[in-house]
């Protein structure tokens, strides 16, 4: 499987994934009575870097978010990610307190049920587009944008909402990596925004 951080020069993606794919295979692994975070790297494979940030970018927009200190830590797997992305490496590596973290696969599976018709909707609508967001080293900023993002998240959990939006800022911005869809990539500005409004709402 094509790692998407080491093209030479355009950066590849990996044509097997989608977003339905994605959500596909993390349900398949929610049949278990309790599914870990080691378990969802099994399923996607040590070297799927835009599955394994994409996922946890969505569950911050499912109902999953409302279980205390899941957003932070969904958080710091989009920033250890995204993080290997940008240093080139070939396989994922997770700390073994991250990778045994679990929840009931019952709950997992509700939560991406709910977030499935979205998914398929992203897959009609994606397309290819703005490739130059693509290109090295414009693309380096894709995946630091993440970060940056992931980072506020823990301090925005305090504001209601605020968590879930730049959940879907990050999502945008992976699903437009996953697809080549550079219009994806600035759509994610639009909940970043909304996050930056309902917070400076709650605190003016």
């Amino acid at each position: 499987m094509t790692d998407a951080s080491v093209a030479p020069q355009d950066v590849e993606e990996d044509d097997d994934w989608s977003m339905t794919r994605v959500l596909d295979c993390a349900l398949d692994v929610a049949e278990r009575d309790d599914v870990s975070i080691g378990d969802l790297i099994t399923a996607f494979g040590q070297a799927s870097f835009l599955p394994l940030l994409l996922l946890p970018a969505i569950t911050l927009v499912s109902p999953l978010s409302g279980i205390p200190l899941f957003s932070s830590l969904n958080a710091l797997i989009i920033i250890l990610v995204a993080g290997q992305m940008l240093a080139g490496r070939h396989c994922l590596w997770l700390p073994s307190w991250i990778k045994r973290r679990a929840i009931a696969g019952q709950r997992l599976r509700a939560g991406l049920e709910r977030v499935l018709p979205v998914g398929r909707w992203f897959d009609r609508h994606a397309h290819r587009r703005i490739g130059l967001l693509f290109r090295r080293p414009i693309w380096f900023a894709l995946p630091l944008s993440c970060i940056a993002l992931a980072a506020l998240i823990p301090f925005f959990e305090l504001v209601p909402f605020s968590a879930s939006l730049l959940g879907a800022a990050i999502a945008l911005i992976t699903l437009g990596m996953l697809t080549r869809d550079g219009l994806w990539v600035l759509a994610g500005a639009v909940p970043f925004l909304g996050a930056l409004l309902v917070v400076a709402k709650v605190f003016t």
